[in-house]
């Protein structure tokens, strides 16, 4: 007597939605990354060099997705049983879906967020600092303009670095851009006036600013995170025991947050 062939196992239907699982994971992240692009805000996540990364990687995961899906049709139709290749074992972090669902959840939310930028206190956060450390991204050569007044807080900051006695800039015309922050160590007639610079992406930012003493001695009328449009000369001062390089402001106006509010 032969013996009767086992029957098949059906697969479990948890496990006939894992090809979804994937195929929304990657259509969902292909769809935000296009999203980000398309309303601008990737300008807030990412160094304008790298834009064209992101907007490509999202083209292709919605191609790639949608590739997948008529494949999946097909073989549904088809009702073919395909044979899979025998595939190399591998060790994995998370039971077979799971990936895929944290991906998912992660992509959906992103989809309800909009990205914002850093505020004021992240900068005192991280540090407002009026130099560019050897840790960070660093010019070859730099030419700073010579026009004092058409130089912007980072080619200050950058020609500071290059010669830092704040004494050689006493008297020389400023008219630059940045948002107000309000270090708790300074009095309340001075601000910082600063930005963030960045390399690659909002990960690496970092704020750079100057101190700015204002016109009227009192900064309630320039709440934090504001955008403010700040005209006068450099001047010399001792702030916390320190001789640095300061702004005597003789107008502060309130500017609208730029698009990328970032320099690089």
């Amino acid at each position: 007597m032969t013996a009767s062939a086992k029957p098949q196992r059906r697969p479990k239907n948890s496990m006939r939605f894992l090809p979804l699982l994937d195929i929304a994971a990657l259509l969902v992240w292909g769809i935000l990354l296009l999203k980000f692009w398309l309303t601008g805000k990737i300008a807030i996540l990412l160094h304008p060099d790298y834009v064209w990364l992101a907007y490509s990687a999202g083209f292709f995961l919605v191609g790639l997705a949608i590739v997948k899906l008529v494949q999946l049709v097909q073989a549904n139709r088809s009702k073919k049983q395909v044979q899979k290749p025998i595939a190399l074992q591998h060790f994995s972090l998370f039971p077979p879906g799971w990936g895929s669902a944290l991906l998912l959840t992660v992509g959906l939310f992103g989809l309800q967020f909009t990205p914002q930028p850093f505020s004021s206190q992240a900068a005192l956060d991280r540090g407002v600092t009026d130099t560019l450390t050897m840790t960070r991204s660093q010019p070859q050569a730099f030419r700073g303009t010579s026009q004092p007044e058409k130089r912007s807080l980072v080619e200050w900051i950058r020609t500071l670095n290059i010669y830092p006695e704040p004494d050689a800039y006493t008297g020389q015309k400023v008219n630059l851009s940045g948002f107000a922050i309000h270090p708790p160590e300074m009095a309340q007639s001075h601000l910082a006036i600063a930005r963030f610079v960045i390399t690659c992406c909002a990960a690496d930012a970092y704020p750079v600013g100057l101190p700015v003493k204002l016109p009227q001695g009192d900064r309630s009328a320039y709440p934090p995170d504001k955008w403010f449009q700040v005209e006068g000369v450099m001047a010399t001062e001792t702030l916390n025991g320190k001789r640095q390089l300061v702004i005597q402001a003789t107008s502060l106006k309130e500017i609208p947050e730029p698009a990328s509010p970032y320099d690089y």
